[in-house]
């Protein structure tokens, strides 16, 4: 197998200008479809056409116009019927192992004056002939290489635009199967800021079918906008400006590269690659010629300074709410959205956010941001707020002054004095609870006719919600509950707290009932018995000492028998019974005596 032979212009910086400026392009195939899909056609066309659309309010500062294809090149071609001739000529050989040696080109020329005459229009590209080469070497169709197009660059001055510096580098380079790798280092930049940064490419042969691993890498990061460029097939036949992807055997492309360069870079690092295993784990690879590659890199710099306009402290609460400024003044740029902001207190970091809106110059954002103070720092703080600060003294924006961006205030946090109180009690009215006047713990302090308020919890009188509306009639929520009271004062507030006790109290047993079914004291009722002491045990004798009725707290005593086999159920006659309640309660010893059941 004969080996490849690569001989290429290395692609160097032609052309840098700096100032308001951006680029656009337009241009067109001259194929009639993917080299690499229809083997029918063995020529090109013999025109094509593209539109210009400059945006409004600019001002042409350069173009040039590029056309290539397989051979040796044509070095006169037409641009809407006017003559232009090639101010240079690039040229790449490789050596095809069945086909032998084959030739690609390309031709440039400075266009500034005929593109600043013609304007906005469509145009007509003609006059580039490789006939004669695909018609002698049938090794460009052969291996499917047979491509001709053109493209316009045009670098424009806006004045919305910010200070860009645009840098045109070109020559013509290639890769293929057998070196599927070309590294191109782009000196002479100046990355100042890399906000909007952008880099296009102007390449030719590529084929979207022959999808192998074609990628662009910056500064060791690939790049990619799909659905139009994929990472794996950055070559397609694409055209970025128009979305085109019938631009055949040619790519017009542009890329976002702000997150793949950093402030500071005088180079940048371009790694191009072809070639994968297809899906019989052959080696395969597309042809790629580069021909040029132009970046546009912001120069203006923001400047982002911040002012604390207030600190808001609560009572009791470590929590600090700080109401502040971003300014973006003195500046020569917009300062971007989401910058860091760092806060501090006593250089411990303690919390952070970012930037909302993107400022223009003189521009200013307000904000809020609640922040908590650790324990282990001392209610006398220093709150210190950096601008563009990550919250390890590094940042993220570039400015013209990196020294302006902290704002300082001291501040002491307010204690509360919180203060135990006597708890209140009262007998369990069932179910562990009762009824509470809550304003009894009134009288164990000294308010000084100020307001006073209950709550349930410690948060409630933090956030002040949820104030207990009726505190002299209060009933209990849980068992062993606790009441929180606040006292308003200067310059804070006074938080007292007490529990809730709730206790069995002893209950009142009647010395007589009556179940003549009256409705009226038709059972034995021990006021505070049922639901209170709820584990407890009745015991009914009569006057012989018989036990004859057995209760607890599901089972009330109604002037009948539950005891004996023959006497179960039967209702009792008119006379004395002794009583035994073990109320199952260790404050309490057991009860007896005795009851009157009156018929």
């Amino acid at each position: 197998m004969t080996n490849n032979i690569l001989f290429s212009q290395e692609i160097t910086l032609f052309q840098q200008f700096n100032g308001q400026y951006d680029y656009l392009a337009f241009g067109n195939t001259l194929n009639s479809g993917e080299n690499n899909i229809d083997r029918n056609f063995c020529d090109v066309l013999s025109e094509s056409q593209a539109d210009l659309l400059m945006p409004a309010n600019t001002t042409i500062v350069a173009a040039y116009l590029y056309w290539a294809g397989s051979g040796n090149g044509d070095l006169d071609v037409a641009l809407n019927n006017n003559p232009i001739s090639a101010d240079n000529i690039y040229l790449v050989e490789y050596n095809d192992p069945t086909y032998g040696l084959l030739t690609y080109f390309s031709c440039y020329a400075d266009i500034t004056d005929f593109i600043t005459t013609t304007g906005n229009a469509t145009y007509n590209f003609s006059g580039l002939d490789i006939s004669e080469t695909l018609t002698n070497n049938l090794g460009y169709c052969g291996n499917r290489t047979n491509f001709a197009g053109w493209c316009v660059y045009v670098v424009f001055e806006d004045s919305q635009l910010p200070l860009n510096q645009v840098n045109l580098f070109q020559g013509l380079e290639i890769i293929n199967r057998n070196v599927q790798e070309k590294t191109i280092l782009l000196d002479n930049v100046n990355v100042l800021d890399n906000d909007g940064a952008k880099i296009g490419f102007l390449a030719w042969e590529g084929d979207a079918n022959l999808n192998y691993g074609e990628s662009i890498i910056i500064n060791n990061n690939i790049i990619s906008s799909p659905p139009l460029n994929p990472a794996n097939n950055a070559f397609n036949g694409t055209n970025s400006f128009t979305n085109s992807n019938t631009f055949y055997n040619g790519d017009i492309d542009v890329y976002g590269i702000q997150n793949n360069i950093a402030i500071g870079d005088t180079s940048v690092e371009i790694k191009l690659t072809t070639g994968d295993l297809d899906i019989f784990g052959n080696l395969q690879a597309d042809l790629i010629i580069i021909n040029n590659i132009i970046t546009v890199l912001n120069s203006q710099l923001p400047d982002a300074t911040v002012q604390i306009n207030n600190i808001l402290l609560e009572c009791g609460n470590r929590q600090i709410t700080i109401d502040y400024t971003i300014f973006n003044i003195n500046s020569t740029d917009i300062l971007v959205a989401n910058v860091p902001i760092a806060i501090y207190a006593n250089n411990e970091l303690i919390g952070s956010t970012f930037t909302t809106n993107e400022l223009v110059i003189g521009a200013s954002e307000n904000g809020q941001i609640t922040v908590t103070v650790p324990e282990n720092l001392s209610n006398n703080l220093n709150i210190t707020m950096v601008v563009d600060d990550t919250g390890n003294g590094t940042g993220t924006v570039v400015e013209l002054n990196e020294l302006n961006n902290q704002a300082f205030q001291d501040i002491q946090l307010l204690d509360i004095p919180i203060n135990p109180l006597e708890p209140l009690k009262n007998c369990d009215e069932g179910f562990n609870q009762a009824y509470f006047d809550l304003t009894l713990s009134l009288e164990q302090i000294e308010t000084n006719g100020q307001t006073i308020s209950f709550y349930e919890s410690f948060e409630d009188v933090e956030t002040d919600s949820n104030e207990i509306i009726n505190p002299t009639y209060y009933q209990n929520s849980v068992e062993s509950q606790t009441i929180y009271l606040k006292v308003e004062d200067e310059p804070c507030y006074n938080i007292y707290y007490f529990d809730l006790v709730v206790e069995n109290c002893p209950p009142n047993i009647p010395q007589v009932f009556t179940p003549n079914n009256d409705g009226y004291n038709d059972w034995f009722n021990i006021q505070g018995l049922y639901n209170i002491f709820e584990q407890h045990e009745l015991k009914i004798y009569n006057r012989y000492g018989t036990l004859i009725f057995e209760g607890n707290n599901n089972t009330p005593w109604e002037g009948k028998t539950n005891k004996g086999i023959n006497n179960t159920g039967n209702i009792l006659p008119t006379g004395t019974y002794f009583y035994l309640l073990n109320l199952n309660d260790s404050n309490y010893k057991l009860l007896t005596g005795w009851v009157y059941l009156n018929r």
